[in-house]
């Protein structure tokens, strides 16, 4: 009996041993801090109020008891996020992947009421989907951008019905087992056509224009009936060249801002593809680090810094854009830290919120914005696979030490 209490207590201790030798074990890994090498010489530091906003109900969004998953209808990985007058939401969702990696779908367009209850899905399997991502409502259609099928879809809101595409996609019989994919990165960009295109604006002609995108570093001009006007910009960091072209808006003024994600700025032109400015947001980050494992500061110090790297990552680089017309002033929302900034025309930054995390209330990296009220905001977050709903408060907005 003493024999088997002494082997126990013995077990007891070695186990707490080992224990105390894990957790002393376990460390955060080191992230570097961004400094002024990772933005260009003389950007000014933009101080700006923390708006603070309600309580987020992360289950705001309903979804029905049974459809065609069954029981547990959730969203996949959330590209974008619009809205319409009426309150209406529409989630670009990456959900239910179907075939294989080059010639799959995974591309749902789901809608809910002001109320935040399911009331359809849009486009169920068109031609035009297979990776999305971006969605705009504009004038009672719904254009959805694919990356993956290089093509963009205009559907009537009323009917549910696709009434033009722009683009062409890669047709099913290719033989995609034959080719590097990535060689599509050589070819000359093709009138008409895309390659991994991103996003879509209107100027007050109705003209549209296409981010395009990941491959090509362009902006597409279409007329009001599709007709192809011409494209402006090339891969690089001028005036006029991009790095991922990855969202895009047009204010009141037809000014086309372009999120040049790769090149961590702004470029704003007028419809002719004239540049006009480059805005770089530049407001302190408070003293966390990000957790989530996409968006970490880049390593490397100030070595690394003037060859681009890291400024995906930079604060402020600016990766979602919407334009509230109403108030005239434009969303950005940003990979790290997590926040959503509003500005004005000028490129001010009147004020923002947000952090990274996973919790209700912050946000992971940000893909897309909704902001057809200007008080309520909607992001589509990737990594956090969520749509949250933000009701700020900026007439409550205190400037906080960062």
């Amino acid at each position: 009996m003493k024999k088997s209490i002494l082997v126990a207590a013995l077990m007891a201790t070695s186990c707490l041993a080992i224990a105390s030798v894990s957790v002393a074990q376990i460390e955060r890994p080191k992230i570097a801090d961004f400094k002024d090498i990772y933005y260009p010489p003389g950007t000014p530091i933009q101080t700006a109020p923390e708006i603070p906003f309600d309580p987020v109900d992360i289950h705001w969004f309903k979804f029905p008891k049974a459809a065609k998953y069954g029981e547990n209808v959730d969203f996949g990985e959330v590209s974008a996020v619009t809205d319409d007058p009426q309150g209406n939401v529409y989630v670009l969702n990456r959900n239910n992947v179907e075939g294989n990696v080059y010639g799959g779908n995974a591309t749902e367009v789901l809608e809910f009421d002001a109320k935040g209850n399911y009331v359809r899905e849009i486009g169920h399997h068109a031609y035009g989907f297979a990776y999305g991502h971006g969605i705009r409502v504009h004038r009672g259609f719904l254009y959805v951008v694919d990356k993956g099928a290089d093509m963009v879809t205009k559907f009537n809101l009323k009917t549910g019905k696709q009434e033009m595409v722009l683009g062409r996609r890669a047709e099913a019989s290719s033989p995609y087992w034959l080719s590097n994919p990535g060689d599509r990165a050589k070819r000359a960009p093709e009138d008409g056509a895309f390659a991994e295109p991103t996003d879509i604006a209107w100027d007050s002609q109705e003209n549209m224009y296409v981010s395009d995108g990941y491959v090509h570093a362009r902006v597409a001009k279409f007329s009001p009936d599709g007709t192809y006007l011409g494209t402006w910009g090339t891969h690089g960091t001028g005036p006029g060249q991009f790095n991922t072209v990855h969202n895009i808006q047009i204010d009141k003024n037809d000014h086309v801002w372009v999120a040049d994600r790769g090149n961590g700025r702004l470029q704003i032109f007028d419809t002719q593809g004239n540049f006009i400015k480059e805005i770089v947001i530049r407001v302190p980050t408070k003293s966390y680090q990000a957790d989530l494992g996409h968006e970490e500061p880049p390593t490397g110090g100030a070595d690394a810094a003037p060859a681009g790297i890291g400024l995906l990552a930079r604060p402020g680089t600016p990766d979602a854009l919407c334009y509230n017309e109403k108030e005239g002033v434009m969303f950005l929302g940003d990979i790290y830290p997590g926040r959503v900034y509003k500005i004005d025309l000028d490129g001010k930054v009147l004020g923002y919120f947000g952090h990274v995390g996973r919790a209700p209330g912050n946000s992971g990296p940000i893909h897309g914005l909704a902001c057809g009220n200007a008080n309520i905001i909607y992001t589509a977050e990737f990594v956090n696979n969520r749509v949250e709903r933000f009701v700020i408060h900026p007439e409550k907005a205190t400037m906080t030490g960062n």
